[in-house]
Parts: structure tokens; sequence; C-alpha cells
């Protein structure tokens, strides 16, 4: 079944219960927590997921504690007990402890995730942030959470890489479920956006659209797109914990099915400017060797990426803002940075060839826009 016959079936359902049992969740699925505040570990906390999750967590009552090497944002969150520690072979600052829940955030090595997941075992739950790149490909529509995961041909490897990042994933997953059983949770996002994307994969949008004239638009109005607001997934993932649900989610929204032509319309909205959408093939841009940030095209290993099943995750009470309000919110948090944060006066993702960045660096801002006027220029000669 596709994400929108899923979407369809699930605003049919009256009963939010029998949904959630229907599609193999375990726990309670009521709407709002009722066993009282918490106490919460999270294993990271201060990039960037970690503190929109910190502070929903506060909001609601409970009581965070951090783990972590100490040395991001350090500033943050004064009030909170933080244990310092290393996910490689120091973790004494967490012996003898427990908790009601545990966010793992920051796992990205088998080893490690099990190591700490055995360390906290008689932990309540234990929530890990995984990916959508978990899975071995992400070519058909509707990809659910049964959808076979990548496998490595050497599963001691711990070297982190393109390749290596999702079967990693994916032994992580099964590292947790090991331990915890049906006391785990899994949630597979796939882009995660909004202020502080230090990525700025989705924030090249609303600069760029902002900066009005002529936008050199990736595939179609109709290509599908999906990413997760950090907000969102921070109050989600909170939530989950409150309501005692376990389960593997696939973690993308927003809820009402998202399109490119939709995203840029919202993004010259919000900002106010003048832009026009010059909408350029997908197999023209392959040709000339150049990729966008977010969206991808609709053929190959990736077609479905944006296409993810999330009626799981819906029925497990996820919900998105707007749209609109992250858009303007990524818009006014870039707008903040200083140059020193943003040099050349660019974010660090927009549409590039193949083989960029140059050795030297990220190209500036004047570097993409060349490259999106040559694309223009080559594609309407095409065209005509």
């Amino acid at each position: 079944m596709t994400y929108l016959q899923n979407r369809r079936e699930f605003l049919k359902t009256t009963a939010a219960a029998a949904g959630a049992l229907g599609l193999g969740l375990t726990g309670t699925t009521a709407c709002s927590g009722g066993g009282g505040p918490m106490n919460i570990l999270i294993l990271g906390g201060t990039g960037f997921i970690g503190p929109h999750t910190v502070r929903y967590a506060m909001s609601r009552g409970h009581t965070v504690t951090l783990f972590n090497r100490g040395r991001t944002n350090t500033h943050l969150f004064p009030e909170l007990e933080k244990l310092v520690g290393d996910r490689d072979g120091d973790l004494a600052a967490l012996e003898g402890r427990r908790w009601d829940a545990v966010i793992d955030n920051s796992g990205y090595v088998p080893r490690h995730v099990r190591d700490s997941a055995e360390l906290l075992a008689d932990s309540g739950r234990y929530l890990f942030v995984s990916s959508i790149s978990a899975y071995k490909d992400l070519t058909p529509d509707g990809i659910t959470e049964d959808y076979e995961v990548g496998r490595l041909e050497d599963p001691t490897v711990e070297q982190v890489t393109g390749p290596t990042y999702g079967p990693l994933k994916a032994l992580c997953e099964e590292a947790v479920q090991d331990v915890f059983g049906d006391r785990a949770n899994v949630v597979r996002p796939g882009y995660i956006v909004g202020p502080g994307d230090t990525t700025d994969r989705l924030t090249y949008w609303p600069v760029r659209v902002s900066m009005g004239g002529d936008v050199a638009a990736p595939g179609t109005p109709e290509d599908p797109i999906q990413f997760i607001d950090a907000r969102d997934l921070g109050g989600w993932i909170v939530r989950m914990l409150e309501n005692d649900i376990g389960g593997v989610f696939n973690g993308l929204g927003p809820t009402e099915p998202l399109n490119m032509g939709t995203m840029l319309e919202v993004c010259r909205e919000v900002s106010g400017s003048d832009a026009v959408f010059h909408w350029i093939d997908a197999g023209f841009l392959a040709e000339q060797g150049v990729f966008f940030p977010i969206w991808g095209p609709r053929t190959g290993p990736s077609a479905g990426a944006n296409m993810l099943d999330i009626s799981r995750a819906i029925a497990a009470g996820y919900t998105s803002r707007p749209v609109a309000d992250t858009m303007r919110d990524t818009l006014e948090w870039w707008s903040t940075l200083t140059e020193e944060d943003r040099p050349g006066g660019r974010p660090r993702a927009g549409p590039r060839k193949r083989g960029m960045p140059p050795p030297s660096g990220p190209p500036t801002m004047d570097t993409m826009l060349q490259v999106e006027a040559e694309l223009i220029e080559a594609w309407g000669a095409r065209s005509a």
C-alpha cells in the first residue's frame, strides 16, 4: 500500500488505539502522558536535534540529564545535570544509574550503542535515532518499516563512510533491540531540518528564493519532498516515551504530502520575494552533473527517498507544523548568523556540479548562482 493510500486509510480511523495496534505498535497509545514526570537521559543533547528535544522535555516537566564529551555548545542548559564521558570506552559516569527513558541521538557505531544499551539495561525505554539510510535501498515508493535493511559484508567494520553509514545504523538498531526487546524504540528520520541545521540542505531553498530573480528548480513541481522539522522530531520522541510507545518508525513529514512546487511557493510567500522558478528536467540535470539539496530524481536507487510510508508514525502521535513555519523560522535563524558562520554569504549546500566543492573549500554563493544561471540558460537553449 502506498503512503497516500495509508494516509487516507488513517484519516478514516476514528480510534487511535485500534489504528496503532493494527500497525504493530507496542505499549499504550494515549494522546497525552499519564505517568507523571520522567527522568530522561540523552546521549548527546547539545548538537542540532538534541537542544530541541531537551527544551520540549523540560517544558513537559521532565528531568533531563545529558551525557556527552563536553565539547559542543557547552554553554547550553547550565541548569541540567551533565555527565562527561565518551561513547568509545568511557561510560563510567553512567554506571550504577537508571533512567525512566534513554534517548540516543549520537550513536553511529554498533559497539558503542551496544555498550551503552547493556550498561543502561535496567532503564525503562531506550529510543535510538537511526536513519532511513538503514534500508538496503530507497528505490520503491511507500517503503514501510518492515522493508529490508542494508547489510555489511564485514559487520565488524566501524569506519563511518557513505557506503557504511546506513548498514551501521541498522546494526545499531539491532543492538538496542537485542538488549531492550519491546522496550526499544527506533526512529528512522530522513532529512532533519529547521533552525540550527548546519548542513544547510533545506536552508538553501528559503535563502535562495528570498534573493528573488530567476531560480533554477530541479525536476517538476509535482516531485515529492519529505523532511522532518527537528522541533517536531524532538517533541514526538518525548511524547512516545511519555505514552510508553515502542516500535520502529519512519520519521518523516510533513503529515500531509508535500511536493517541490508547493515548497518553493511557500518559500516565496514567507520571504516576500519576486522569485521566478525555471523547472529543469531531471535527465538534463544528470547530463550536466548538477545536484540540488533535498530534491532527488524519481528514478534510480533513491527514487523513493521522498515517498516513504509514515502512517505508523502518525498513528504513534507524530504531528508536523505548517511548512511555512519551518521555512520562515529557518530563514530567520539563518539571517542571525555571522559572516564567520556562513562564509561567502551562502548556505553550505546548494546546486553544484559533480566534483564540487573544490579542495579549497565549499563554493561561494556567487559560484552557486553562476552554476544556476548557466543551467537556466542551457536548459532554455535545449528546450528551444
